[in-house]
């Protein structure tokens, strides 16, 4: 068995989406991480996976590899490292500065981006219009989240690799980035919703 083999073996489809931070139901369907996808469109079975809506498809390296943006074997030594494998071969030589992956960075900055419009949204239609009265909870989670989340954007877009790749590791620890992604769109239809039902009113 060769050191491809070992990794496929060792390492379930599922429990590599989950340890990237990809939030799986319980049917094995979770939002595909290489393209927009609001809905689960992308199936992961014990050994492979495949997204109905864009196409993507392979095994747990290739899901790895497209994820992170590395060749097949990079792919190979991170699975190894971030699982604790022991194959009996010498490791490849694999890069020691962070790694940024290209699909979940872009997720992240259009989802931050997104939010940011939201909040600066909420902080001039629900601004308190009188004082003493208590301000709505949109206007309140804009002067919380607006600094924090302006932040985040800017370190995605300008920062170096290192700062890039901690901001990352904040949205992608326990699924974070997708259930910000689905609280914004929630949130979005919301306000759209009470744009609307204004207007007629």
């Amino acid at each position: 068995m060769n050191v491809f083999e070992a990794i496929k073996a060792a390492v379930p489809m599922r429990e590599a989406a989950e340890h990237y931070g990809l939030r799986v139901l319980p049917n094995g369907m979770a939002c595909c991480p290489f393209h927009e996808d609001h809905h689960p469109s992308l199936k992961l079975n014990e050994d492979y996976f495949f997204c109905f809506g864009c196409g993507a498809h392979g095994d747990v390296i290739d899901f790895t590899a497209k994820l992170w943006g590395l060749s097949a074997q990079e792919a190979v030594e991170k699975l190894r490292g971030d699982f604790e494998i022991e194959t009996g071969q010498t490791p490849i030589p694999f890069p020691t500065s962070p790694e940024v992956a290209p699909n979940l960075e872009r997720l992240c900055i259009r989802v931050l981006k997104e939010y940011l419009r939201l909040l600066r949204i909420w902080r001039l239609r629900y601004a308190p219009v009188t004082l003493g009265c208590d301000p709505d909870d949109r206007f309140v989670e804009s002067l919380q989240m607006e600094p924090v989340i302006s932040f985040f954007l800017d370190s995605l877009i300008a920062g170096d690799s290192v700062l890039r790749e901690r901001v990352l590791q904040v949205f992608r620890k326990d699924g974070t980035i997708y259930e910000l992604r689905d609280y914004v769109e929630r949130k979005r239809e919301e306000e759209a919703r009470h744009y609307q039902e204004e207007k007629i009113a």
